[in-house]
């Protein structure tokens, strides 16, 4: 039996060492993620206590993952992320980086503003699309490991990766 799968048996059992296990190794990387798609620190933190809760809730109902572990949190991370930015108004990311203009030197300004502007570009993309940048540049995973999240082959995720950049490089250069 694998190691992965040896942790998420003994996880199921709600042993928890095996669960501090899993929360340490991937709660940092998730952490991360949810950062750089959310832009701040409460969010991100919140982001993470609830995958968390619902990878704990998915084991309580015999539900959980059976491997790919990592995979299956990020897609809990990433699903909760779309449901917060489908609730919230289409602009709100970047009003608040130009209110935030006033606040901070202008060098600060203009990253905050062009950090948003990213951030606003990746969440006009599919979510396909979203998970495979996020995972590919954001996480520097493989696209093996992207295709194992994503449940598609590898050529899909080449094909959704190329997509995507040509979407972002054409978003961002209208922007300019």
């Amino acid at each position: 039996m694998s190691e992965e799968r040896e942790l998420l048996r003994r996880a199921s059992q709600f042993d928890t060492k095996a669960l501090a296990e899993i929360y340490d190794t991937h709660s940092p990387g998730m952490y991360r993620y949810a950062m750089r798609l959310l832009g701040d620190a409460a969010l991100a933190e919140d982001c993470v206590a609830e995958a968390f809760a619902r990878f704990l809730k998915s084991l309580q109902e015999g539900r959980g993952p059976r491997e790919h572990l990592q995979a299956y949190l990020y897609r809990i991370a990433h699903n909760w992320i779309v449901d917060f930015y489908r609730k919230q108004e289409e602009t709100s990311g970047l009003s608040d980086a130009v209110r935030s203009e006033a606040d901070v030197p202008e060098e600060e300004a203009a990253k905050r503003i062009r950090q948003a502007q990213m951030r606003n570009a990746i969440l006009s993309l599919t979510p396909d699309q979203q998970q495979v940048i996020s995972l590919k540049y954001l996480e520097d995973w493989s696209n093996e490991e992207i295709a194992r999240a994503l449940k598609k082959p590898v050529g899909a995720v080449k094909s959704i990766q190329h997509r995507a950049l040509k979407s972002l490089q054409k978003m961002l250069m209208e922007k300019s």
